[in-house]
């Protein structure tokens, strides 16, 4: 029988391995090529890149954190005459200490900065100066959620104060939805209820006291609604 003879030019099979192989250094070469084509912008971006992570970290350790540091100091004395309501001394100082108005402009971007603006605008109001106290109210922006609910909640005071009614309204929503909570919620909505029942729109005044019926019953407010309720016309 005659022995059957190998074709030298015949394809040998490729494994799955060998072209696994190949693919990856065509991806490589591919790679490869594509830098040196490309290799100043590449270099540049990175270069960036990590001039943006070093400054941000900087930023953040070498001059935000000492920064802060003196802001709190700064505000202590403030804050004291504030816990006593004595509102003008709290503003300017008292000629030996910072008031919350110089901690403003020396560091109304720190945090203990945006709380000098909220207290600020708390002495303003209370003092009867409404357009001031709403102006500092509204530059502040808390990283609390409560806080920022009884900021929005104490621009609807002023306005009410300074007889818009409307705009009371709109920030006393603004404050109760913001932070839906059994505290803040129901006050809102009742001093919004109230500002609509004087402003004789009865409609819009039941609809916020029921809200508070319905979604706040045990709330301080939720227990003595139905009075309110029924003055409108409203009973069980």
């Amino acid at each position: 029988m005659a022995a059957t003879k190998t074709n030298p030019n015949a394809t040998k099979a490729k494994s799955p391995a060998h072209h696994e192989g190949r693919g990856l250094q065509e991806s490589v070469d591919k790679f490869e090529l594509f830098y040196r084509d490309n290799s100043r912008v590449i270099n540049t971006v990175g270069i960036i890149i990590i001039l943006l992570i070093a400054g941000y970290f900087g930023y953040k350790n070498l001059y935000q954190k000492p920064r802060e540091k003196k802001a709190v100091a700064m505000v202590y004395k403030a804050q004291q005459y504030f816990a006593i309501d004595s509102f003008n001394l709290a503003l300017n100082g008292d000629g030996n200490n910072y008031g919350y108005l110089q901690v403003i402009r020396r560091y109304g971007d720190t945090k203990a900065g945006q709380l000098a603006k909220y207290s600020a605008g708390v002495c303003y109001v209370r003092l009867g100066e409404y357009r001031k106290g709403i102006d500092y109210l509204k530059k502040f922006h808390a990283g609390d959620e409560i806080v920022q609910a009884m900021d929005y909640g104490l621009m609807g005071d002023a306005y009410m104060e300074l007889g818009n009614t409307s705009e009371g309204i709109s920030w006393y929503k603004k404050a109760a939805n913001y932070n839906d909570n059994d505290v803040i919620s129901p006050l809102y909505l009742f001093r919004a209820g109230l500002a609509s029942e004087k402003a004789g729109n009865t409609k819009d005044a039941i609809a916020f006291f029921k809200e508070i019926q319905t979604k706040y019953p045990l709330s301080a407010e939720g227990r003595s609604i139905d009075e309110y309720l029924a003055r409108l016309g409203v009973t069980q």
